[in-house]
């Protein structure tokens, strides 16, 4: 087990969790002290936080995109550790970065540098496929979605552990040091640990030619669903997947980019504990989403079962809107407990619309256009939350539960077409 890839997703999100926290702390210490000409002290702390996180997270989503297909091209040609040690390098020196930022009283801007690092090594982008690769690779056919259902449950479930942990760990600290100091050495041993793990003991399964081809079938075939790709690609189901994928990912994505800053304003307030077990809920529906495939999928279409993950985010995010107590928070979390079933599910049809010769390149694409919504929703939410502090700050809540809304429209079509294509198939 030692040198299998569970221990490093272990603890890689472990670690990753207590950054967050102690991050999302950080930030909020930090900008306790901004003012705004017009502005109560408050809001000027929340728009100094939300720029900041703005900033950083545009650094976070754009910058690994050439990185991430190079490492993917090393991967492919044999270099299988190469998307993973190169993002847990990455990481390993952010963390590094915000540990300084705490101890030398460095300036708060200094993280977009360490943004910046993360991104050039890869991040997720390419951490996450490796992982995945490595895992559908050191097991067998029969065996291989059972392995990699396993390998999201022990992601979200350390994602738990690591968030629930992590609020009562930042308030450990010495005399000399402060708060979150304690914390951050805790997040950067693990990184350290789970990188020396994946140079010298992760074991990479050796493959010849004909192997890796046979593995990129039998992937391409569990990720169908069993399901064979058409000869042709059908071009309309193709663009409504494409539009349903990025007003969802518009949603999501805006929604969660003010969220953490939203939860540490009046009347919430939260604190490091809390922040922790909010982070938790969060983690919490990479279980709930997959045990709800489970479920769903054996009485529900792909169709039916992204409507479902959507309404699940539709509804909470919309009640989200009007929380005011830590109690009505988790409520609306807890409406939210399928809300990623949707992009996993819409890959997953995507793959079924276009000839296994196109799939990488299709799936390609739609990440690519994800990446580049981002730069879109990003500043909006950013912005409008910014600009709707005064009247109504759950605004952008209500924004995104309208997205969500409208990105059912294309999977409610699709699900319409799909009965009338079987029938002109048979005719």
């Amino acid at each position: 087990m030692l040198r299998q890839i569970e221990p490093i997703i272990v603890l890689e999100q472990l670690g990753s969790t207590l950054f967050d926290t102690a991050l999302q702390m950080v930030v909020r210490d930090r900008c306790a002290n901004a003012t705004d000409p017009g502005h109560s002290s408050e809001d000027a702390q929340q728009k100094a936080m939300t720029d900041f996180y703005m900033i950083n997270n545009l650094i976070i989503q754009l910058t690994p995109i050439f990185p991430a297909l190079f490492l993917a091209r090393l991967s492919d040609r044999g270099r299988r550790k190469a998307p993973i040690v190169s993002p847990l390098t990455g990481y390993l020196l952010s963390r590094l970065i915000l540990l300084l930022v705490v101890v030398l009283k460095l300036p708060l801007q200094v993280m977009f540098a360490a943004g910046t690092l993360l991104g050039l090594s890869g991040g997720f982008t390419a951490y996450w496929p490796g992982v995945m690769t490595l895992a559908s690779l050191g097991s067998t056919a029969a065996d291989r979605s059972k392995v990699l259902m396993r390998v999201e449950f022990m992601y979200g479930l350390a994602g738990v552990v690591g968030s629930l942990a992590s609020g009562h760990l930042f308030h450990l600290y010495s005399s000399s040091l402060g708060h979150g100091t304690i914390l951050l050495i805790i997040s950067t041993l693990l990184h350290l640990l789970c990188l020396l793990h994946s140079i010298f003991l992760l074991q990479v399964k050796g493959v010849s030619d004909g192997e890796l081809e046979e593995n990129r079938h039998l992937l391409l075939r569990a990720s169908t669903n069993s399901v064979e790709a058409p000869v042709e690609i059908n071009r309309v189901n193709v663009a409504l997947l494409f539009v349903a994928a990025i007003l969802y990912d518009f949603a999501v994505g805006g929604a969660i980019e003010v969220l953490g800053a939203f939860v540490m304003k009046a009347p919430l307030s939260w604190n490091a504990t809390l922040v922790g077990y909010g982070n938790a809920a969060g983690c919490v529906i990479f279980l709930t989403s997959y045990i709800g495939v489970i479920g769903f999928r054996r009485c529900c279409s792909d169709t039916s079962l992204i409507l479902i993950g959507m309404v699940s985010f539709a509804v909470g995010i919309y009640f989200m809107s009007f929380v005011t107590t830590t109690l009505t928070f988790y409520l609306a979390r807890a409406l939210t407990l399928f809300a990623l079933i949707p992009m996993t599910t819409i890959r997953s049809l995507l793959s079924q619309q276009v000839p296994a010769s196109s799939c990488g390149m299709t799936l390609t694409f739609l990440q690519l256009a994800l990446k580049f919504a981002s730069l879109a929703y990003i500043p909006a939410f950013t912005k409008i939350y910014q600009g709707t502090l005064d009247w109504f700050p759950g605004f952008v809540f209500t924004l995104a539960s309208i997205f969500t809304v409208l990105g059912m429209i294309p999977i409610s079509i699709i699900g319409c077409r799909s009965p009338q294509r079987r029938q002109y198939e048979k005719i």
